[in-house]
């Protein structure tokens, strides 16, 4: 028998693993970041090699993998939050506020009160959503206005200056260790430990089953209004952190902060292989999604490319994102449908 005719149960351990590699989703969107940094570094060795090419490579996307990481919790269970942008840029002021107020104010703090305070915004989107049994897209549409307005109202025309932060908080900005930045550093530990939650606790599984058929969910008696709290809170919750992470990259924030981001990390889950339609992705391919968005935005104008042709090409990798999840869904049903037949 060849190895094209065995089936998966018949492949050796190692076959198997490479097997499902190559049908990787994540691998694939991983292989097309590698040829964009490639192909720039080619054109222009700066990119890479410069001053702080490797240094901003890591960096840069470290906030929106935050944000993609809450976001993909969210999209599995079929509904989407809307609001993180808005979140992000309330929480960066809070943090700029605490630290005016309150000059000694432990670093660490600052990051709990983050993580509890846009937890808590994220909460209401939940509510809303689980209890009020309203689309997220409305909900979360509206709250990103609302909270947008409250930034905007406390904020007004001031805006926090660096000199207004700690040295010690603004050098998590810049800072290494073993030439990695600590923001990165901090995104890579909160995807490891949301992925193995997905991955392996009964609860990210049930959020899984209940984006793959809500109803079915509710007939087998899963929790799905706590699950969908639970999903929008760590979405709130990430945008938190991605908010105190903005004060010390940026050293200021202004009104405009946050604005947009939240466009950003939905379009860096679903090209990273999470379905809009919900019940499948992960978070590893959410955060290669925000690394290739955020490098491609980078690459392009070093290999020329005009600001249209840039939008263009994260427009089309968005729509081609989705095609490919439908087509591969009905492709799916079908082959369960062929087998049910022949069984």
């Amino acid at each position: 028998m060849s190895a094209l005719t065995l089936t998966p149960s018949q492949m050796s351990p190692a076959r198997r693993i490479v097997g499902g590699a190559l049908r990787s989703r994540e691998i694939a969107v991983a292989l097309v970041l590698v040829l964009v940094i490639a192909a720039t570094t080619i054109k222009n060795d700066q990119f890479l090699f410069g001053a702080n090419g490797w240094r901003d490579l890591l960096l840069t996307p470290a906030i929106l993998v935050l944000l993609a990481v809450g976001q993909t919790s969210v999209i599995i269970t079929r509904n989407v939050d809307l609001s993180v942008g808005s979140v992000v840029g309330l929480t960066a002021y809070l943090t700029g506020r605490i630290f005016i107020a309150h000059p000694g104010t432990p670093v660490l703090l600052v990051f709990l009160i983050g993580l509890l305070f846009g937890g808590v915004l994220g909460l209401v989107n939940g509510a809303l959503v689980a209890w009020g049994k309203v689309p997220a897209l409305v909900i979360t549409l509206g709250t990103l206005y609302i909270y947008r307005g409250i930034f905007l109202t406390w904020a007004g025309s001031n805006r926090v200056n660096a000199s207004d932060m700690p040295d010690n908080f603004l050098k998590l900005g810049t800072q290494q260790i073993l030439g990695i930045p600590v923001l990165t550093i901090v995104a890579l530990v909160v995807l490891a430990l949301v992925g193995y939650y997905l991955y392996t606790a009964r609860g990210g599984r049930e959020l899984y089953a209940i984006g793959s058929d809500p109803d079915a969910a509710e007939l087998y008696g899963l929790r799905v209004t706590r699950r969908i709290l639970a999903a929008f809170l760590l979405s709130g919750a990430m945008a938190g952190l991605a908010g105190v992470a903005t004060a010390a990259r940026y050293g200021t924030v202004s009104s405009n902060a946050g604005l947009n981001l939240e466009l950003q990390a939905v379009a860096a889950a679903v090209i990273g292989g999470v379905a809009i339609f919900g019940g499948s992705g992960t978070v590893w391919g959410a955060a290669i999604g925000a690394f290739l968005l955020v490098t491609i935005n980078r690459a392009l104008p070093v290999l020329g490319v005009q600001d249209f042709w840039q939008q263009f090409v994260v427009g089309v990798l968005i729509i081609g994102s989705i095609v490919l999840d439908r087509v591969l869904s009905l492709r799916r049903d079908r082959k369960i449908i062929e087998a049910r037949d022949i069984a």
